[in-house]
C-alpha cells in the first residue's frame, strides 16, 4: 500500500510515461486518476501492447489504452474478498478506493497473501466463572474449554493472529493459571501475550483500568473469550477507523417470529392484525472497538460495565456507533451452546 503514489498518472500523460512508470514501479501497472484523485483506469504492459497493434503510437495519451473499468476493492473488504477477485481474474493487484471512488491505495496478491502486521491491542476478556456451565467449569475456566482439540481462547487468539494482530492482553480471575500454564507469554504462538489478573471483578469494563499506560495510540479490540466466531475483525477496525468512531459495538440481527396473530387495538377497538409477524433485534455479540481516549476513561480499580461505559461516552457526545455483523457468532453461556459450538466446528471450522 506504501508504493501506489509513485505510479499515479494523469489521463494525458503518454503512454511512453506509462511505461516507464510500470518499469520504475516493479509493481506491473500504472494507476490513472483525474486532478481530484478519482480512479479513472488502469494501465499494464498487455495494454499498452493492445493499443500499439490498433495504431496508438508512444506519444498518445494513456487514457487512449487504459482499462476504464478495473476490478477494485474497498479498504473494508476482507484479505478473503481481495483474494477471491485477484484470483477469479488472474490479477497481481487491485487498486483501493473509498466509497466515492477516490484512489486511497494498491493491494498486491503478496500483500493479500500475507496478513499485514497489525500493531492494534487485543484485549480478551477471560475471568469469568462460567456458573452456567457447571460442572464443567467446577475445575476449569469457561474459555479453556475444549472445541474439538483446542481451548476455545486458542480459537479466538489463532482467529485474530491469522488477521495480523499480534499484541494480546488476557483478563483473568478464575482459575488463572491454567490460561498461563497453556499460553505462557504467547512466544509459542507467535504472538505476545501479557495478562491483566483482577482480584475481585470489576465489571465487563472494569478491567480496561488495569492495562498498562503505555499502549499504542490505535484503536483497541475488546472482546469476551467465551466466544466461537469467525468475524473478520479486519473489516470491523476499518468500519471503526473510517467513522472515526469513539466506540464501536459489533452486533448481529436476531429474527423472532410470533407464531400467532398478533392484535393491536385502541380503546377496545382494533386498529390492526398481523399473523405470525416476524421482529427483528440487533443484539450485542461482545465485540467492542474502543479509542485510546475510550480506554483510558476507565480509571484503576473502577467497577463498570461495557453498556454503563458506551453510555457515558455517549453523554459526553462521542461517536459510538455499530456495525453488523453477519459472520458465524456463537456465545458459549450454556451447556446447549457447547454442545452447538462441538457440532458446528466440525462443519464450519474445519
Amino acid at each position: 500500500m506504501t508504493e501506489w503514489k509513485s505510479i499515479v498518472l494523469g489521463p494525458v500523460d503518454s503512454i511512453r510515461e506509462a511505461m516507464r512508470v510500470i518499469d520504475r514501479g516493479a509493481l506491473r501497472i500504472a494507476l490513472v486518476c483525474d486532478d481530484e484523485g478519482h480512479l479513472l483506469g488502469t494501465v499494464t504492459d498487455g495494454d499498452i501492447r493492445r493499443g500499439l497493434l490498433i495504431d496508438c503510437n508512444m506519444n498518445d495519451p494513456v487514457a487512449r489504452v487504459m482499462n476504464t473499468q478495473p476490478k477494485t476493492t474497498k479498504v473494508t473488504d476482507s484479505r478473503e474478498q481481495c483474494l477471491k477477485i485477484l484470483e477469479e481474474y488472474d490479477l497481481l493487484s487491485l487498486p483501493v478506493v473509498d466509497k466515492s471512488g477516490y484512489l486511497i491505495g494498491l493491494k498486491t496478491l503478496q500483500q493479500a497473501l500475507q496478513p499485514m502486521k497489525r500493531d492494534n491491542p487485543v484485549f480478551i476478556m477471560a475471568g469469568g466463572f462460567g456458573t452456567r456451565l457447571r460442572p464443567l467449569t467446577d475445575h476449569c475456566p469457561k474459555p479453556m474449554l475444549r472445541i474439538g482439540e483446542k481451548p476455545m481462547l486458542a480459537h479466538l487468539i489463532e482467529r485474530f493472529s491469522g488477521q495480523g494482530f499480534y499484541q494480546f492482553y488476557i483478563s483473568t480471575h478464575y482459575i488463572p493459571e491454567q490460561i498461563h500454564d497453556y499460553f505462557g507469554d504467547g512466544s509459542q504462538f507467535g504472538v505476545s501475550i501479557t495478562y491483566v489478573h483482577e482480584e475481585i471483578p470489576l465489571g465487563t469494563g472494569g478491567a480496561l483500568g488495569s492495562l498498562p499506560k503505555k499502549l499504542p495510540k490505535l484503536p483497541l479490540i475488546m472482546m469476551n473469550g467465551d466466544v466461537l466466531t469467525k468475524v473478520d475483525f479486519i473489516r470491523l477496525l476499518a468500519h471503526h477507523e473510517l467513522n472515526e468512531f469513539d466506540a464501536t459495538l459489533c452486533v448481529r440481527e436476531l429474527e423472532h417470529q410470533v407464531p400467532f396473530g398478533v392484535i393491536e387495538s385502541e380503546n377496545g377497538l382494533i386498529t390492526n392484525m398481523v399473523e405470525k409477524p416476524t421482529f427483528r433485534h440487533r443484539i450485542n455479540t461482545g465485540i467492542y472497538v474502543l479509542s485510546p481516549e475510550c480506554v483510558s476513561s476507565v480509571r484503576k480499580n473502577t467497577e463498570i460495565d461495557m453498556p454503563t461505559l458506551l453510555e457515558q461516552r455517549i453523554d459526553q457526545l462521542k461517536k459510538v456507533g455499530i456495525y453488523t455483523s453477519h459472520d458465524y457468532w456463537l456465545d458459549i453461556g450454556r451447556i446447549d451452546d457447547y454442545q452447538k459450538a462441538q457440532r458446528d466446528f466440525e462443519v464450519i471450522f474445519r
